[in-house]
């Protein structure tokens, strides 16, 4: 599974714009052709994404489509358009129902099949964005294609009738729901937008207290959210040099047959070890270790 700390959306109507994208060192490049893209450009975004996953090298970047959501009637046509010039994911926004991202897994089975392509190596990424979506989400998480989910806060706290805050209380039980449900099933977890792109200090603010509790990643809508949030959703280098000590002590004891241990001042136990090894990880999939 690709290492998605920073989801960055681009406009699918605009090549520069995506060309700008693929010179950032981001983990995934989301051509939009939902909410990025006005109503009367969606046949532009559909051609400009056509050739730009004809043309253009991405490098180390993941190449997403995010299509129109399923019931607005566009759906269809933005997968004939796009699909068959491989993506390595799709993301289907407005998620509300298993049945939803069964569609969409059978559409992209059928363009494998036709194209010879490896099965469920197109991969999907559900956007959770209402209530219905929310309450959903022990059914919706459990497909087999699915690689992440990602939470939608401006839509959802429309659709619950909220305020947004600064403070996000309002958000709240439904952002940790997200990671819930990503976490029981081995999903990424994706964070909500920041939408102030030039206020950098409450970005990092919002982008750690994520990855405190548990997100794996961050959507992003401007160049220079980039930075910050895959600083962010990186272990610091005190963390993996720490994690290390901690698992090398650990590994050392249990050989001899102990089940916890005394490091640096703290009782460590497998609960403690997992959280190491979860550092290691995620810092092999920054390209750190």
């Amino acid at each position: 599974m690709k290492s998605r700390r920073a989801l960055l959306y681009m406009p699918g109507d605009s090549r520069p714009k995506i060309e700008k994208a693929i010179t950032l060192g981001v983990d995934s490049i989301c051509m939009d052709m939902e909410d990025g893209t006005a109503h009367n450009r969606k046949e532009k975004a559909r051609e400009t994404i056509a050739t730009a996953l004809q043309e253009l090298d991405f490098g180390n970047a993941e190449k997403l489509i995010r299509i129109n959501g399923f019931g607005t009637g566009l759906e269809a046509d933005d997968l004939a358009a796009t699909l068959k010039y491989h993506p390595e994911g799709v993301v289907i926004p407005k998620v509300e129902s298993l049945a939803q991202i069964e569609w969409l897994s059978d559409q992209i089975e059928a363009m494998e099949l036709s194209k010879g392509w490896p099965l469920n190596h197109i991969r999907i990424l559900a956007g959770v964005e209402s209530t219905k979506g929310i309450i959903n989400l022990k059914e919706i998480a459990t497909h087999p294609r699915l690689d992440g989910l990602i939470f939608g806060a401006e839509d959802y706290a429309a659709s619950i009738g909220a305020t947004r805050t600064r403070g996000g209380l309002e958000i709240l039980y439904a952002r940790s729901k997200v990671v819930l449900h990503a976490a029981a099933n081995e999903l990424q977890a994706i964070d909500i937008v920041f939408v102030n792109y030039k206020d950098s200090v409450n970005l990092k603010i919002e982008s750690l207290q994520g990855a405190q509790m548990g997100f794996t990643g961050k959507q992003i809508i401007h160049p220079n959210q980039v930075g910050p949030v895959q600083e962010a959703f990186s272990p610091s280098d005190a963390a993996i040099d720490y994690a290390q000590r901690l698992l090398e002590a650990f590994e050392a004891a249990e050989a001899e047959g102990a089940g916890a241990i005394a490091f640096e001042g703290k009782m460590i136990d497998m609960p403690l070890v997992k959280s190491a090894r979860s550092v290691i990880e995620r810092a092999k999939a920054a390209g750190k270790l």
